[in-house]
């Protein structure tokens, strides 16, 4: 007899492999997500779902055709009220709705004007950099062939202006300090 409950027991030739689990009430959040994990990790086999993200809401669009055009007559009943309520907060919903898609879509662009002029002023503060970069290389430039040339005649002619040279040397660690201080990062955002 046990084993005809047994068998009532298991549908059409299914084994019975579940032990009953106990029921175990979550009395924290974080209790809640642990047995939540634990039975997803009992049956790492099984495909898990994950729900798409939820559409953003957005009101009926308005009819094109209206059929039952509600006026000011006395003669209308009792539930119109409620229907021309429902249709003026659903218009008021729609207008809402609007505004803020609106508010939405103007911050976005002011956004974006900002970030351009800003990259335009930082290309214009890293060009003029540049060129000033450029213009003390080529000052180096000059007085080194200045010095070059300067040095091939003092070996053909004589050495006089050794010690002024030298002199010369030592002014060029100053100027690498000052080409160095000019290396500032200048994109900024929200400065003007």
């Amino acid at each position: 007899m046990a084993a005809d409950a047994q068998k009532n027991n298991n549908k059409a030739g299914k084994t019975a492999k579940k032990e009953p689990q106990p029921l175990i009430i979550a009395k924290t959040p974080a209790e809640e997500q642990r047995l939540k994990l634990e039975k997803l990790m009992r049956n790492p086999d099984k495909v898990v779902p994950i729900p798409d993200r939820p559409k953003e809401w957005s009101p009926r669009a308005p009819p094109e055709f209206v059929r039952d055009v509600m006026g000011s007559s006395a003669g209308a009943g009792s539930g119109e009220f409620h229907v021309y309520r429902h249709l003026r907060r659903r218009e008021y919903q729609r207008q809402d709705f609007l505004d803020k898609m609106s508010t939405v879509y103007n911050k976005n662009e002011k956004y974006l004007e900002k970030v351009e002029e800003n990259k335009k002023a930082a290309d214009e503060r890293t060009a003029k950099r540049r060129k000033k970069r450029e213009k003390l290389k080529q000052k180096r430039l000059a007085a080194k062939k200045a010095k070059q040339e300067a040095k091939k005649q003092n070996d053909e002619g004589g050495d006089d202006d050794d010690k002024s040279s030298e002199s010369s040397d030592e002014d060029e660690p100053g100027e690498r300090e000052a080409e160095d201080d000019a290396e500032v990062p200048s994109f900024i955002m929200g400065k003007k």
